[in-house]
């Protein structure tokens, strides 16, 4: 099969497709066919320096989440010619991933899926919308009378939050660094440029959502309305870690501080999320859609940041 292989940081440039065996069917995984993915910031990451750290597996087959078909499989759960999603659990990191023509994964952290959408829109979904829905519904808790904070929302888990949010009745207010990217986040209800202190510019927030991450986190603590919370799930600011924070002075009295991590899907939030997929009607915002043979150049976008919304990679046939 065709593969992306990487043993060491790789630029975009560098990357090539290569014949690698494909995987053998074992006991509590399926072999997926895969049908297409979407890539991650996660993945570049991955690619330009988490790769030298010893517990990535390496050679690696990179790519955290696909969308195909069952291939082959030991377990009566899966059966063959099945349209499914996977992601997470190490896919990518421990084992090999997506940017791949066939992904061996574990059953765990493999779904059925029935939703009626092209295999490039839904490969635009699986990490985005789970987490969009983790991060508003079981960290944020979400309600219809709250107004939410998107803080750093262009970008695809920003997009597919926004959309979750509005059609789910909440309002919305989201915000960019870049004043031409305003009109990219147009189904929300109020836009903001942010210039990186948004504490006494806004009123009424009492739900955040931020994708921004440590570098902007102790202001948007500040900003928002106390009994508020303020979910960190983004780190698009490019700083990983808080240094010298301080819990008890940068945390407002009364306002709650939590994460979305990703890692561990449970099939009842799959559940929920196709339902309200389908219910709604609801398409992704993909950015531009490529084959595989030219991920390359999908690489080379995702890292010059060319493309406004998910890059989708999908194989033929």
């Amino acid at each position: 099969m065709k593969a992306v292989v990487l043993t060491k940081p790789t630029k975009a440039e560098e990357i090539q497709i290569k014949d690698v065996e494909i995987p053998k069917i074992k006991k509590d995984w399926v072999l997926i066919r895969v049908k297409a993915f979407g890539l991650n910031h996660s993945e570049k990451i991955l690619r330009e320096f988490e790769i030298e750290n010893d517990y990535i597996k390496k050679p690696i087959i990179p790519g955290i989440e696909c969308v195909g078909i069952i291939e082959d499989s030991l377990d009566d759960d899966f059966r063959v010619g099945e349209k499914v999603i996977s992601f997470m659990g190490g896919l990518g990191r421990s084992f090999n991933g997506s940017y791949a023509e066939y992904c061996l994964a574990p059953k765990s952290h493999t779904f059925k899926i029935n939703i009626d959408l092209p295999f490039e829109e839904l490969g635009s979904m699986p990490e985005t919308y789970y987490t969009a829905w983790g991060s508003l519904f079981d960290c944020l808790d979400l309600k219809k009378e709250d107004t939410l904070l998107i803080r750093g929302a262009t970008c695809a888990l920003g997009y597919a939050a926004i959309q979750i949010a509005k059609t789910y009745g909440s309002k919305v207010i989201a915000t960019t660094h870049k004043e031409e990217k305003t009109k990219l986040l147009i189904d929300a209800d109020k836009i903001v440029v942010d210039d990186g202190i948004l504490f006494g510019k806004l009123q009424g927030v009492n739900k955040v959502l931020d994708l921004i991450g440590a570098k902007l986190l102790v202001d948007t603590l500040k900003l928002v309305d106390k009994k508020g919370i303020v979910c960190n799930t983004g780190i698009l600011g490019g700083v990983y870690a808080l240094n010298n924070f301080d819990p008890i002075k940068d945390i407002p009295n009364g306002v709650y501080l939590t994460g979305f991590y990703s890692n561990s899907p449970a099939k009842k939030d799959i559940s929920d999320i196709v339902e309200f997929i389908n219910s709604n009607n609801l398409k992704p915002k993909i950015g531009k859609v490529f084959e595989f043979d030219d991920i390359k150049d999908a690489l080379i976008c995702q890292d010059k940041k060319l493309v406004d919304g998910k890059i989708v990679v999908r194989m033929k046939g």
